[in-house]
């Protein structure tokens, strides 16, 4: 089971995909508490109940809106995690103990933004960390969302420092430069991580 965290837009997602052609399995945490918060998953009526129906449009939680609420006020980041995070945390555990039961071999990578706030570094093998420069961050995110350079500054801070998640980690894939350099990263870690599952 391998953990990927890195900062908000490091490249923890095009690192996942490159791992997923070599044949490993995806699980990511974002998907997950985005499945959760629809109309039919089972943190929607709770969250609307705690931040009013301020939050919905057209039936639907706007995570944008959402996110401008809670990234603004600490104590309501806490109370909406308090929320999410036990079911992605039940789910991911769920998943990893169902893989290391069976007797196929194979690789689970596990994608979570706050893979140690959330403790789950503890159930992985292998933690890789995703780095960027804050400016190539920002950069990145603004190419693909309508994200204000303070709103996702504001998220970066929320995380804890990439420097104490470096000095936890196994692996660390610098994406600062161009995608080819990042492949050839992915591809001697996928190396790597042959050796180790053998």
């Amino acid at each position: 089971i391998i953990g990927i965290t890195g900062s908000f837009g490091s490249g923890k997602t095009t690192v996942a995909k490159l791992l997923r052609r070599k044949g490993a399995r995806i699980l990511d945490a974002d998907r997950i508490a985005h499945r959760l918060l629809m109309p039919d998953g089972p943190c929607f009526k709770r969250v609307v109940d705690c931040f009013g129906r301020k939050i919905l449009r057209q039936g639907r939680i706007d995570r944008r809106v959402l996110a401008k609420i809670v990234f603004d006020r600490p104590g309501d980041l806490k109370k909406l995690c308090g929320m999410i995070h036990p079911e992605v945390i039940k789910e991911m555990k769920g998943v990893s103990k169902e893989c290391r039961s069976r007797k196929k071999r194979g690789f689970l990578v596990i994608g979570v933004p706050l893979l140690f706030e959330a403790g789950l570094h503890k159930i992985c093998d292998c933690i890789i960390v995703v780095r960027s420069s804050v400016d190539t961050q920002v950069k990145r995110i603004q190419k693909k969302s309508h994200l204000t350079k303070s709103e996702i500054l504001k998220r970066i801070k929320a995380q804890i420092s990439i420097q104490k998640k470096i000095a936890r980690a196994d692996v660390v894939i610098d994406n600062q430069g161009n995608i080819n350099q990042t492949k050839k990263q992915v591809e001697a870690l996928w190396q790597d991580l042959k050796k180790m599952g053998k």
